[in-house]
């Protein structure tokens, strides 16, 4: 079989599944005059294959994917990021917070219907795949969808307070905890499938080399337990995570790190400020490594602060998950369950690690923490690190809301459904206070 994995663009506009990106609803069909022959391609690996590497494309490529939208979304209301330009409507609504930010806003509008673009096509190929011959292959078919499907499904989950239940005219809504559930079970089935027939390298030579499946799946079971409140779930999943083994996105000069050109233009967001926009008790210590890995000094005739770590050039890898977030993961776990002294322990693992002993180069390479702490003053620690740790990744307002933080630390607390969403489907919630 031809290997697809440097053939993307040409391979999805044969079959044409990206055409629709920007359907009005996720209550449309995502479909398009040439439906003939996507069916046919769904029937043949090459087509699959295609289809599966796609679902990366819509993730994180230009800013309608759900990496950049999920990032500065996130960012602007929790204090990470400083809007540069207001005439950025869009990201000054978010910076402003409130009720400013309402279902006109474009940054929701391409994560939500990003999100279920990457929904309805992750279907596409876990539904077909099992109807191959390879069954290994086929594995890594579910598998490989199984972990888009699972980020689309837990980022919407993580910003609106209900979520479609799947695609289609007047989809009804869920929770975002069932939400997080039915992320779990996607994830769920993949680990089945595979377990029953492991992923071949006939896979695996034909897609991003990068991610790494198995992997992945358990990490964002881990992540998903976790915001569930499934604790004992969250720390047998964080187990099985290799933490030495990288799972990340590629660029390179044709598809390049959206991060790194939005930073380069210097013209829509930076860093708040060199502590990552944490205050109080929660300020990063002057010799955190991980501070001068997220942000630098930049720019003539006056240099500024801005972001470094994986914005830092066109192909810099962004990563699914960070192994010090499944490290902190267990270490949350030890702390609610309560068992303090291995709380302490998994947090010291963070505190202490060495940018060299982590694949991404994340290290905070500071003394261990000594002493008895209580629960709360752990648990702070914890959110502290989860913070400075996973900077940027789009997770922090999730935290902020487990944690307890105070709803004045933040700007907004969930966010308002896209018009277009209400328009097509009456289904939609109302929009949350706040």
């Amino acid at each position: 079989m031809k290997n697809l994995r440097n053939n993307t663009s040409k391979y999805i506009s044969c079959i044409a599944l990206s055409a629709v990106l920007f359907s009005s609803s996720c209550t449309k069909e995502y479909q398009d005059p040439s439906r003939a022959k996507t069916d046919v391609a769904l029937t043949t690996q090459q087509g699959l294959t295609a289809v599966a590497i796609g679902l990366q494309r819509v993730y994180t490529l230009n800013r309608t994917g759900v990496m950049f939208n999920s990032i500065a979304a996130n960012g602007f209301v929790t204090n990470e990021l400083a809007l540069l330009n207001a005439g950025n409507i869009p990201e000054l609504q978010l910076s402003t917070g409130g009720n400013a930010v309402d279902g006109t806003n474009t940054i929701l509008f391409n994560l939500w219907t990003s999100a279920n673009k990457i929904i309805y096509d992750a279907d596409l190929v876990i539904t077909n795949a099992g109807n191959l011959g390879d069954k290994g292959y086929a594995a890594g078919l579910i598998g490989y969808a199984s972990v888009f499907k699972a980020l689309a499904i837990g980022n919407m989950s993580q910003y609106w307070e209900r979520i479609p239940d799947g695609t289609g005219k007047n989809v009804a809504f869920i929770t975002r905890a069932a939400g997080f559930a039915k992320a779990i079970s996607v994830l769920d089935n993949a680990l089945t499938v595979i377990a029953a027939n492991p992923i071949s390298t006939g896979f695996t030579s034909n897609v991003p080399a990068d991610v790494s499946i198995v992997n992945t799946l358990h990490a964002l079971k881990a992540r998903y337990a976790l915001f569930s409140g499934n604790y004992p779930l969250a720390l047998t999943e964080a187990n099985l995570v290799t933490l030495t083994t990288a799972s990340s996105f590629r660029f390179d000069a044709t598809s390049p790190n959206i991060l790194f050109s939005i930073i380069a233009s210097n013209n829509v967001f930076q860093p708040l400020n060199a502590n990552l926009g944490l205050t109080g008790t929660y300020v990063p210590d002057a010799a955190d490594r991980r501070l001068v890995f997220y942000t630098k000094m930049e720019g003539t005739p006056t240099a500024t602060l801005r972001m470094n770590g994986f914005a830092a050039t066109t192909a810099t890898p962004f990563p699914i998950y960070l192994p010090g977030e499944m490290t902190l993961i267990k270490a949350e776990v030890y702390a609610r369950t309560p068992d303090l002294p291995n709380a302490l322990t998994e947090l010291n693992k963070v505190v202490t690690k060495v940018s060299t002993a982590d694949p991404f180069g994340v290290g905070a390479a500071l003394p261990a923490l000594t002493g008895t702490y209580t629960q709360q003053q752990l648990l702070d620690l914890i959110y502290k690190h989860r913070s400075i740790e996973l900077y940027a990744s789009g997770l922090k307002l999730e935290d902020m809301r487990r944690f307890g933080l105070p709803l004045t630390d933040r700007k907004r607390n969930f966010f308002p459904y896209p018009f277009q969403e209400r328009d097509n489907n009456p289904n939609t919630p109302a929009d949350p206070a706040f």
